[in-house]
């Protein structure tokens, strides 16, 4: 039996030098089934239903959120309460409802017209104990632009074809403790931290995966976004997608004024971490 062992696990490191793993793999059949997907169709993956955007936006998610897993969390809580900032049409929350099927969600998502894709996502896979609002997540309550994309890009601003969106503080929404907070919207992640850290809502999370945009021309933010977690006890972990979601920030680099480059921070509260250091020292 070992001999089978160990005869599996060299040509298990054979085929990874080589690239050819089980995610490459699954990855590949992904690409070739959904890539060129028509816009607005609906598609089948796993045993959902999904209305989508358009097919590459709608592969790279399934391709970081159900193959990489990125917004994978572990917690013996049955019922778990996770806040989805930056829902889309809902991948995220089909994950999330797999993960922990008893889950209670709260997603946000701002366009209108991908906010109808998302309820109706929710609808024909009948998930249970999700709430979604149709606002942006910012730093206070109000109407600012938006740039719709008609895809999972739209963010704050003013283009030829920006329209009028409401925001809220996510701070209106934590009156608890929340298991899992996600944030992907475009930009505005560190907006949100400073409203959580001034309203004292961040000491309620257990654990963070927020996706960092570093736009051209913009200022840097990742230093401050990092101050926030540490001061308020969490430690992190940076990451930079793979090659095909985080081409960017692959080397050989090359940085300049127009570099576009995203990476997720994934953190957890140090208490949380100590409870799990204690558990396994038991």
């Amino acid at each position: 039996m070992n001999s089978v062992r160990r005869a599996k696990q060299s040509v298990g490191r054979a085929l990874g030098e080589l690239g050819l793993t089980r995610k490459s793999a699954q990855i590949s059949s992904l690409r070739r089934k959904f890539l060129n997907a028509p816009p607005g169709s609906t598609v089948r993956y796993l045993d959902y239903d999904i209305r989508i955007t358009d097919g590459r936006s709608f592969f790279i998610q399934i391709k970081d959120e159900f193959v990489h897993e990125i917004y994978r969390f572990e917690t013996d809580n049955s019922r778990p309460l996770i806040i989805d900032g930056g829902s889309n049409i809902g991948v995220s929350i089909l994950y999330f409802k797999r993960l922990y099927p008893d889950a209670r969600i709260i997603g946000f998502e701002p366009d209108p017209s991908i906010f109808q894709m998302l309820n109706q996502n929710i609808s024909r896979n009948a998930l249970q104990g999700v709430e979604v609002h149709e606002v942006g997540l910012g730093s206070e309550s109000g109407v600012t632009t938006f740039v719709a994309d008609n895809s999972a890009s739209g963010q704050f601003g003013e283009s030829e074809n920006s329209i009028q969106v409401r925001v809220e503080p996510l701070s209106k929404y934590i009156d608890g403790p929340v298991d899992f907070l996600k944030l992907n919207i475009e930009g505005q992640e560190l907006a949100v931290l400073r409203d959580l850290e001034a309203t004292g809502k961040l000491r309620q999370v257990r654990e963070i995966v927020i996706e960092y945009h570093g736009w051209a021309r913009q200022e840097q933010r990742l230093s401050e976004l990092l101050s926030i977690l540490d001061r308020n006890g969490f430690r992190y972990l940076v990451h930079d997608f793979d090659n095909e979601t985080g081409y960017a920030t692959k080397p050989p680099f090359r940085l300049n004024a127009d570099a576009v480059w995203f990476c997720l921070v994934y953190a957890k509260s140090v208490l949380s971490v100590a409870v799990l250091a204690a558990d396994k020292h038991r």
